[in-house]
């Protein structure tokens, strides 16, 4: 029998074939949660730019590292080190180390409470360039995923604009180091769901991510190099009623001699603003799909219930 296969689409026929790809695009975030995306523009030497400076400051003596690491900052900006953050239930802790990126607002910002300045390694030069401009091209990205997804629920091509614009989304450049010891309980990402709208994840350096079927079945999705590997996050999830759902994904460990070498890979992680209020969309509401949630939530406030389940906060 034939492994199901999560869906690749262009996204350049938003342009092209509307209306189809519309279709095709939001029958595969139904049944998995989960797409491919190519043609999204965004250069191989852009994102091979980023990864050589992650790369270069997770290199750095771990006394260095910690220099940026921000104690009882929950994790929102600058570095996070390795054996912190562990999946929801999960008893042991990710096999990773990680940094965060954030928007970078004015300091005069209603939302600049939440949103702490962004920290910056000085002994990587290029970090801040080649980070932020990853960031602000996915950000533009997963903004055209989510005009997409409006349209395939009814809701105006726009909808979601003006309430991503100041989002507390985050990029995580992610580092997990070789595995040296074998038989450890950890595994490098336990099973677990995102908390935010969408997350978009560009060029893991590795096979290792699998995602759970509807029928139970752990699937997994090395998607290949110009593409980006997209998902609903549980705030969309809540937002439209189960009707886009949260996949469970993890990274599996590699056996053998690719356990020794390391891993990177860096998702974008896309929040709505911080007074968002997610409440269910009336339209994602049906006698077969009745609200599951009957009290509304403001974005950061689910936020911050979900960073204490990982042990962030």
């Amino acid at each position: 029998m034939t492994q199901p296969q999560i869906p690749t689409l262009d996204i350049r026929r938003f342009d092209t074939d509307r209306e189809a790809f519309v279709a095709e695009l939001g029958a595969a975030y139904r049944e998995w949660g989960f797409a491919g995306i190519r043609g999204h523009g965004i250069s191989d030497a852009q994102i091979a730019g980023a990864y050589d400076a992650f790369q270069r400051f997770f290199a750095l003596p771990e006394e260095v590292k910690r220099k940026y690491h921000v104690p009882g900052g929950g994790g929102t900006r600058g570095y996070t080190p390795f054996g912190v953050e562990t999946a929801k239930g999960a008893q042991h802790y990710d096999l990773k180390e990680f940094w965060h990126v954030g928007r970078e607002i004015a300091r005069g910002s209603k939302h600049a409470d939440v949103m702490p300045p962004n920290l910056w390694p000085e002994e990587i030069a290029d970090f801040r360039e080649k980070a932020y401009g990853l960031y602000t091209a996915l950000d533009q990205l997963g903004s055209r995923v989510l005009s997409a997804l409006a349209l395939h629920i009814g809701l105006p091509e726009d909808y979601f604009a003006d309430k991503t614009d100041s989002g507390n989304s985050i990029l995580r450049p992610i580092h997990y180091p070789p595995i040296t010891t074998p038989d450890i309980p950890n595994v490098r990402a336990g099973a677990h769901e995102d908390i935010n709208l969408i997350t978009l994840l560009v060029g893991a350096s590795a096979a290792g991510l699998e995602v759970l079927s509807r029928k139970g079945e752990w699937v997994p999705f090395t998607a290949d190099a110009d593409t980006i590997v997209v998902n609903i996050g549980d705030m969309l999830q809540r937002l439209t009623n189960h009707v886009y759902p949260s996949t469970t994904h993890r990274v599996v460990n590699p056996s053998g001699d690719q356990a020794r070498q390391p891993r990177y890979s860096t998702p974008f992680f896309l929040h709505p603003n911080p007074d968002f209020l997610i409440d269910v969309l009336p339209s994602c509401v049906t006698a077969d799909n009745p609200s599951r949630y009957p009290e509304s939530i403001t974005a950061q406030g689910y936020l911050e219930e979900r960073l204490r389940e990982i042990k962030l906060k």
